[in-house]
């Protein structure tokens, strides 16, 4: 059947889209080594020579051949093994030119600096879109489907999959630049962002971005988004590659954050880009000789990057206003280090180094300088030592831009707090804030200082665009005599206490406060929490095998949850740093209580912890905290937190979020209540909604609970017929037996096999929402049990060439004790048959499966295997394989409409399997090579011409067509039309030579050529 989509048409469309764009499109043969447009010397060489030097003469005004000759050498040094590395380097060039030595009109050395791009002038830049671009590396040939060379520069690939093809979606497109990129170091070296495509579906990222991290482009000018996925490639295309952006994008917007000497790419997402640009738009004007020196508010939900949009904010400041000063302000140490973290990761972007100021001393001497500067502090330093007193002026430049996170804490008052006496020590200075929940309806004070919103974007965009999951609700109350109606009424301002360092003398002076924590910190009452949140987190665990937070009220209760636990949970306990599940993460000092020294941290080793934590494989699985951790610590495989504080506005909104990270298949966060924060987090949801945000804060863990209950219900109608019950009871061997046979009736139906299928998934998310609900766990083993046959059927339906973990979505946790199936790998040991030579499909395999008591698993696994041979063959014999082929597809089209019945279709597969079998000996009996049979096939197709020449003549031809097609390839022969016409004429010589009959030379030519395609890619490698 023709195609109606094909892979080349999702190509020639996004050449359309570029071409309108104003790129120039090539075709990659075209300006290969051996093409009519010749750009490239060797098919090893990837930076296109000519157009690199024709576009830096244009850019660089008086540069000498020599000078170029120099760069071309920079550029194509290979700095470190590590391909990271390099492309950090080659980054490092576009962004900040490179530095050669020349000499001058005198002959004297001098330093002198080479620019790639014209950044400046975006469209004086040479744009090029080439087509099935082909590269050798290292004896291996690939071709890419879409390449952009910038100036000659290979900066951008596409690759692109058929969105009509089953076997292949954008995942898969993905998964092939993983390959190019381990294949092709001196390719990706130059790679800026790699762009992925179904040709409905579109995504960005970098060389070093999880699949999870290519993020769909939702709006081309940052005001109109997107209203379906079917405009995601336009939205792309038309978004990031006008001239414009892809130059701003590449040059202001990728950072290499180093973790420890090992370097994360990022590239914004749309929301940052849009964002930062408005943002530093309005800076200009606050700043400027009229302005009011209020750039606004920028309101990006937690979780969709915040830190990571100020350090781009901040880059791009540095540049667009001549180096200024910058103050970085946060209310707590912790978070100061945090977000200092995050920009020091980033230094290269700034161009600078940022420091701390740790004292009012140092920051008067940091602001002392005319210009530039980073610098990182608290609020606290800005108020001044005797209360009421007026704050000494630092600094009255008007180049201090001052960035607040989260803009909207109590202390930014005008009366005795932030706003009073920032202005005392900068009153020249403009002032910008970040939040990561929206400014409430009475918040007079934060517009007073910052300003009206710059950019909102929300939790409902945020979770549409993926760049957050949902945080679902629990609560746990310990029923203890704790009044849930009086902790928010405890002296307003309760909250402040336990914000910073944690003082004794504060403490007592809140007595409502210390009454509550020790109710909330009683014996009786940890213990029950304790025991509480082991059981939960277990059953967590079972489902979702990620990491959970214990939020206590103060560190006294800290430690003792800690100790309860352990003593449930000796094993979780460790003394080293660098081992143990459960830890405490709080401040502290000598002067506390020698047993609670051995939670106490350096600061060194709390960042070790936090990067033990951080890493999703660490066994450091909880943690126990007061406040630290709960803003501005991003742990993407956290999905639990237990809240035993009472929280409140921003503070809980902040926290909460901590849950809210995108993780592989993490289906959303859950929080657990266990102090009653209820009242709490409905009122900052309605302020929420109130102040304008969209989307759900936070969904009721009922609501998945609802829907797991839904799908169990319809999986049961779709398997209703057949009774499973009894391997709850049952032992190994009857459990596999009871798994095979609910396998051959599910598979029986093909309708009823992707319905088994596509509930099976929504089960396992939902029960993975639900756990350890006691609706859940009632039926946690019908669960294990429905995952167990979608995951065989999976296995057994899908070609065998699948990571496992795109099997099942990494295979859940949630078999129980009773059911134990996920650890059979060998699908012929699962289906109880003995695992065949699949090269040849020995007689007793076929035997075994003609008797098998399942018939309709036997058939799903007879029919894998099968076609799985014709595939194989598929690359070799064009004749044959559709031959099989179509064998196949009427076989399997019989069976579905039920005219030929299971023991039926068996007989039908096993003769088509013996005949393929026999195909594999015919070229021995005629004395062929295996290419060489593959032509022979191809052209005794036609009988007449088997009557008129005979067998011997036959295989005369073929071996001809062997040697002359071998003599006559080149690496883009299949695409290159040129070459294709030659061949040909070859062929057409040939079967004239032989007085083939000349009626049906015109189709044996067709078919010869296509059966050169399929093995042109192993001639030309070798």
């Amino acid at each position: 059947m023709p195609n109606l989509i094909s892979e080349s048409d999702v190509e020639n469309y996004i050449l359309k889209l570029l071409s309108k764009l104003g790129y120039e499109t090539k075709f990659g043969p075209d300006i290969s080594p051996d093409g009519f447009y010749k750009e490239r010397n060797t098919y090893e060489q990837v930076i296109l020579t000519e157009r690199l030097y024709n576009s830096l003469r244009n850019i660089n005004s008086g540069i000498k051949d020599s000078e170029l000759e120099e760069v071309f050498k920079k550029l194509t040094r290979e700095h470190s093994q590590d391909l990271i590395v390099n492309n950090k380097n080659f980054h490092k060039y576009l962004t900040d030119g490179i530095d050669i030595e020349t000499r001058d009109s005198s002959n004297r050395i001098i330093g002198k600096k080479i620019w790639l791009v014209d950044k400046n002038n975006p469209y004086n830049n040479d744009f090029l879109a080439v087509n099935q671009f082909s590269v050798i590396e290292k004896d291996k040939t690939r071709r890419l489907d879409i390449v952009i060379f910038i100036n000659g520069i290979p900066l951008v690939f596409f690759e692109l999959k058929n969105p009509l093809d089953e076997n292949t979606d954008i995942k898969y497109a993905y998964d092939q630049l993983q390959t190019y990129k381990e294949e092709f170091s001196s390719l990706f070296k130059y790679n800026e962002i790699l762009a992925i495509s179904d040709g409905c579906l579109a995504k960005a990222g970098t060389i070093s971005s999880d699949y999870e991290r290519f993020m769909p482009w939702k709006s081309s000018d940052g005001i109109n988004l997107i209203s379906s996925d079917l405009e995601q490639v336009e939205a792309l295309l038309n978004g990031i590659f006008n001239k414009k952006t892809v130059i701003d994008l590449i040059l202001n917007f990728i950072v290499f954050e180093d973790q420890d000497g090992k370097y994360n790419k990022k590239l914004a997402a749309y929301h940052q880009y849009f964002a930062v640009n408005k943002a530093v738009e309005k800076t200009v004007e606050a700043s400027g000789t009229n302005g009011d020196k209020r750039s606004g508010v920028i309101w990006h939900t937690q979780g969709s990057g915040k830190s990571l949009t100020m350090v781009f904010y901040s880059s791009k400041l540095v540049l667009t206003l001549n180096n200024p000063t910058i103050v970085l302000l946060t209310d707590r140490n912790d978070l100061d280090d945090q977000l200092f973290g995050v920009f020091s990761r980033c230094s290269d972007i700034l161009r600078q180094t940022p420091v701390q100021a740790d004292s009012r001393e140092k920051l008067k001497e940091l602001l002392s300088v005319a210009s530039g500067g980073i610098i990182f502090t608290t609020i606290q330093k800005f108020f001044p030592e005797a209360k009421g007193a007026k704050y000494p002026q630092l600094s009255d430049r008007s180049n201090i831009i001052v960035i607040a996170d989260e803009a909207h804490r109590s202390q930014y008052d005008f009366i005795d707090g932030f706003a009073r006496h920032i202005r005392d020590a900068l009153p020249n200075a403009s002032f910008i804030g970040f939040t990561g929940t929206p400014l409430e309806k009475d918040d007079k004070n934060t517009p007073e200082i910052f300003g009206n919103y710059i950019d909102i974007y929300d939790i409902e965009r945020a979770i549409a665009d993926g760049s957050t999951v949902s945080i679902y609700y629990e609560s746990r109350l310990a029923k203890l005599k704790l009044n849930e109606d009086e902790i928010p009424k405890i002296d307003e301002k309760f909250e402040e206490v336990t914000e910073g360092e944690e003082e004794e003398e504060k403490i007592k002076l809140k007595s409502k406060w210390a009454r509550l924590e020790a109710i909330v910190g009683s014996e009786k009452r940890i213990k029950q929490i304790a025991e509480d949140i082991v059981m939960h987190f277990e059953q967590r665990q079972k489902a979702i095998n990620l990491k959970a937070m214990i939020v206590c009220m103060s560190r006294r209760i800290c430690i003792d949850l800690y100790n309860e636990i352990i003593k449930l949970r000796p094993s979780w306990h460790s003394d080293d740093i660098s081992s143990g599940i459960l830890k405490i993460i709080m401040t502290g000092s000598a002067k506390d209580p020698h047993s609670w020294q051995k939670h106490i941290y350096t600061k060194d080793k709390k960042r070790f912890l936090a990067d033990r934590f951080k890493d999703p494989k660490d066994s450091f699985k909880i943690a126990i905290v007061r406040d630290m951790w709960l803003t501005g610590f991003d742990v993407p495989s956290l999905a639990t937190m237990y809240i035993d504080k009472p929280m409140r506005g921003h503070n809980l909104m902040q926290a909460i979020a901590r849950v809210n990270r995108v993780y592989k298949d993490k289906p959303g966060g859950l929080i657990v209540d266990y102090i009653g924060i209820g009242y709490d987090l409905k009122k900052a949801i309605t302020d929420y909604t109130a102040s304008g945000g969209k989307g759900r804060p936070v969904i009721d863990k009922e609501e998945a609970v609802a829907v797991l209950k839904e799908k169990y219900e319809v999986l049961k109608a779709i398997i209703y017929g057949y009774d499973y019950s009894g391997i709850f009871k049952a032992g190994y061997d009857e459990k596999m037996r009871i798994i095979q046979a609910a396998i051959d009736f599910i598979v029986s139906d093909e309708d009823r096999k992707e319905r088994f299928l596509k509930y099976s998934i929504e089960l396992t998310k939902a029960y993975a929402l639900s756990v350890p609900h006691p609706e859940a766990l009632k039926i946690a083993d019908e669960v294990a049990f429905f995952d167990a046959v979608k995951s065989r059927i999976r296995i057994i339906t899908r070609p065998p060439l699948e990571k496992k973990e795109e099997i099942d979505l990494a295979i859940k946790q949630i078999v129980s004790e009773a059911i134990t199936t996920h650890e059979v790998v060998d699908i012929f040991a699962a289906a109880g048959i003995k695992k065949p030579d699949v090269s040849i499909l020995s007689d007793e395999f076929l035997f075994d499966i003609k008797n098998h008591q399942y018939k309709n698993l036997a058939i799903e696994l007879l029919k894998r295997l099968i076609n799985d041979e014709i595939k194989l063959r598929a690359r070799k014999n064009l004749v044959k394989s559709k031959e099989f082929s179509a064998m196949l597809e009427e076989a399997v089209k019989k069976y579905h409409n039920k005219t030929i019945e299971s023991a039926q279709i068996i007989e039908e597969l096993i003769k088509l399997a013996k005949e393929i079998r026999e195909a594999d000996k015919r070229g021995e009996k005629l004395g062929l090579s295996e290419d060489e049979l593959a032509f022979y096939d191809a052209l005794e197709t036609n009988d007449s011409a088997v009557k008129i020449l005979g067998d011997k003549v036959l295989k005369e031809i073929a071996r001809e067509l062997v040697v002359t097609i071998r003599n006559n390839l080149t690496i883009d022969w299949n695409i290159r039309e040129s070459v294709r016409a030659l061949l040909r004429s070859r062929v057409k010589r040939i079967l004239r030579k032989y007085k083939y009959p000349p009626d049906k030379q015109e189709k044996a030519t067709n078919t010869v050529i296509e059966q050169t395609e399929l093995l042109c890619d192993n001639w030309s490698k070798n």
